[in-house]
């Protein structure tokens, strides 16, 4: 039997949902699948590229195995990792106004620094684990220099006077101190300190006050003393010149006086000289003279030589006249030559000399 009231009955509508497409949620699980599978395989290898400022730190299974330098690091293995490590250079600047020096003076110091981690395998081994958050946060290694840095400066500075610390080559010297005493602290940490400066040296006004009325007294009594050595300096000037024209004086006489006695050495010179050339003139004479001398009875002795030849010669021509006429036949003879020609004539005839052109008489000639 049908309910008269089914009819009239409706039933409750359900809430209608929007449909999401299937794609869509099966996008969304491969996502999320692959994400957590990336997750988990990240602990099972690594490809990282280091930079020209890191270095790498290679831990497998929670233990360091190396560390790699600049350039692309790659590893495969169980929980294997890479931890990279900063190398540049973090600055660093400490102030401390309250600083008390040997001689119960307070002074303020800025300091600077850069402050490197180590590059080098062996330092970083040895030093990771006890150190891995200096060298992986410049916000740890900050604050642990800044309390090295504060530590160094009063250590500097309670071991100098006042003037020591401030004025002069003292802040030099209380910077190598500082230099120092940080990077002896800093070594164990396999860290390098380097370019440490004190750019600044805070005084309190007293204290500056207190300087500058020592600065003026000093000023007025230098002032004070360059005063009276200027007059001194002026003093010992006039006096010097008045010496330095003596020396004048007296050197031109010193030197007229020399200059005359150099001259009359010259002059006793010349004169020696010239009585020199006078005696070897002389002698060249009397050596002449006797060489004349000498020719001359050479000349004497060669004429009578001569004049005894003669004389001998004479002797002989008047003793043996056929001898004389010998000599007159051969002297004769040696005059004709082969080109002579004699013409012989009866006695008061004259030649006469046929030529092409006729006869030409020929004259006796007294």
């Amino acid at each position: 039997m049908k309910n008269p009231n089914a009819q009239n009955q409706n039933p409750t509508p359900r809430p209608s949902f929007p449909s999401i497409p299937r794609w869509l949620v099966v996008g969304f699980v491969v996502v999320v699948l692959v994400a957590i599978l990336a997750s988990i395989s990240r602990s099972f290898w690594y490809f990282e590229v280091i930079e020209n400022d890191e270095v790498g730190v290679t831990i497998e299974a929670g233990e360091i195995q190396g560390v790699k330098q600049p350039g692309i690091a790659y590893d495969v293995g169980l929980f294997v990792d890479l931890v990279k490590i900063k190398t540049s250079a973090v600055a660093i600047t400490v102030d401390d106004a309250e600083l008390i020096t040997i001689d119960k003076q307070r002074i303020g110091l800025q300091v600077t620094a850069d402050v490197f981690r180590p590059r080098e395998a062996d330092i970083v081994i040895s030093n990771y684990s006890r150190y891995r958050n200096i060298y992986m946060s410049d916000e740890s290694l900050t604050q642990r220099m800044t309390a090295f840095t504060l530590q160094a400066m009063k250590v500097c500075v309670g071991d100098k006077k006042f003037d020591e610390a401030v004025i002069g080559s003292g802040r030099d010297n209380l910077r190598n101190c500082i230099d120092e005493e940080l990077s002896a602290l800093a070594e164990p940490l396999g860290l390098e300190v380097r370019n440490v400066a004190v750019p600044q040296v805070i005084i309190s006004p007293e204290v500056q006050a207190a300087l500058d009325a020592i600065v003026q007294s000093r000023l007025a009594t230098e002032k004070a003393k360059q005063d009276a050595e200027k007059a001194e300096q002026e003093a010992a000037a006039q006096q010097a010149v008045e010496e330095g024209r003596i020396r004048v004086e007296q050197s031109k006489l010193q030197e007229e006086a020399r200059q005359q006695a150099i001259l009359q050495e010259l002059k006793q010179q010349q004169l020696e000289a010239e009585l020199a050339v006078i005696e070897q003139q002389t002698v060249n004479a009397q050596a002449q003279l006797e060489l004349t001398q000498a020719q001359q009875a050479v000349a004497d002795e060669q004429a009578q030589v001569e004049i005894a030849k003669e004389l001998a010669l004479a002797e002989m021509y008047a003793a043996h006249p056929e001898y004389v006429a010998l000599q007159i036949a051969l002297a004769n003879a040696n005059a004709i030559k082969d080109t002579d020609k004699f013409i012989y004539t009866p006695s008061g005839v004259f030649p006469n000399l046929i030529l092409t052109n006729g006869a030409i008489p020929t004259f006796q000639v007294k």
